[in-house]
């Protein structure tokens, strides 16, 4: 393991050193229940939870009073669709998302669909990832309550015109959620000037912890009213039930905070690292790059090899992706792929290389090499 290159950036993240200093005093030494108001086990800890509040919510520009924490960004995601639906289903049962999003939305969409009386359009996106503000336009109805379209997908890397979408949202008074997951963090965004109603971050995106995330449900203009996913408490105002996560979600706020502190020159150091990649495999004929090169995240490279080409001997080596992490065990092809028409054959031979700040040149020049070496009879 130690001798294995990690280039699986967009499935987790390693922890970085001074997030998991930062969290480790909180299973020992600090180990007081943000519940427990009467003694200084109970300060402390609500004291590092309000910190950490304050620091998810400086990373998007909101209020501290605007972030609920979760699991992870599928929880809120959950918390999103099915408490909103719920809450705002005497107004609409229309909800538009599209087909390539997260299988958190799509799930959660079907399931509405099949026992709570949903309606769901699902839009479809071009050869290259992205979806038609035009046809989301058409797509809404009297009766819709939420569009639900991504920021940043985690197979391709493809960025949406959130802005676009927002303010359309915002034009015909329907609420916007977007899974941000991949795009906090890594780009800047703040909710005061793209107009996103709701949105979700994960911890383990961005060198936090697993298990830890949060939603952001805006508080006014307009206020959104999400009845609470999960109940047995009053913790998070009444909104998600549950004792709080105190060192995760210290690591969470630290590695916003991080996030946040650090982005430019994070995306001046990975640009680097793929366009690299993405030059050199470039030269094998027939090798494809998928997604939107114009507005892509700048860690992520979704490529289709030719069949010819042996990619999978790297895996010995190197950690990269076919896909999402959540639904590679199924043994699914990846519908983000079929979404953009790419067929079964060219599916199977495609993968994700996601790379973060601890990936160096060197390493990619290494699996590039190797690539050449195994298939030399190609070249």
């Amino acid at each position: 393991m130690s001798d294995l290159i990690y280039f699986d950036n967009n499935a987790t993240t390693k922890v970085d050193d001074k997030v998991v200093e930062a969290i480790l005093p909180f299973f020992s030494q600090k180990y007081g229940n943000a519940s427990s108001k009467l003694h200084a086990y109970g300060w402390e800890a609500e004291a590092a939870v309000d910190k950490a509040r304050e620091q998810v919510a400086d990373l998007i520009g909101a209020e501290p009073n605007e972030i609920v924490f979760t699991s992870g960004a599928t929880e809120a995601i959950n918390m999103a669709l099915c408490g909103i639906y719920r809450t705002y289903k005497s107004k609409g049962k229309h909800i538009i998302t599209v087909k390539s999003e997260h299988k958190a939305v799509l799930d959660t969409c079907r399931f509405l669909e099949e026992y709570e009386g949903a309606e769901i359009t699902y839009l479809n996106v071009d050869k290259e990832g992205l979806v038609s503000p035009e046809e989301l336009r058409r797509s809404i109805r009297k009766d819709t309550i939420l569009i639900c379209i991504m920021a940043a997908n985690n197979e391709t890397g493809v960025i949406q015109p959130i802005e676009e979408i927002g303010q359309l949202a915002r034009e015909h008074k329907i609420l916007f959620f977007s899974d941000t997951t991949q795009y906090a963090g890594k780009m800047m965004l703040d909710v005061n000037e793209t107009p996103i109603d709701i949105l979700c971050v994960s911890a383990h995106k961005m060198h936090g912890p697993k298990g830890v995330g949060a939603i952001y449900l805006k508080r006014k203009n307009p206020r959104v009213n999400c009845l609470p996913f999960m109940y047995g408490g009053g913790q998070e105002s009444g909104r998600r039930a549950g004792t709080l996560n105190v060192p995760g979600i210290v690591g969470l706020g630290l590695c916003s905070q991080m996030a946040k502190s650090e982005i430019w020159e994070t995306n001046t150091h990975v640009s680097k690292l793929r366009a690299y990649l993405e030059h050199q495999l470039l030269e094998i004929p027939g090798l494809r790059i998928n997604g939107s090169t114009r507005t892509r995240l700048y860690n992520t490279s979704n490529i289709t090899f030719p069949e010819s080409v042996n990619i999978k001997e790297l895996l010995k080596s190197y950690a990269f992706s076919s896909g999402s992490a959540c639904t590679s065990g199924s043994g699914e092809l990846s519908h983000v792929l079929k979404a953009m028409g790419l067929n079964d054959e060219e599916i199977k031979n495609s993968y994700r290389f996601s790379f973060s700040k601890y990936n160096t040149i060197d390493e990619v020049k290494k699996v590039i090499n190797n690539l050449f070496t195994i298939n030399k009879f190609l070249f």
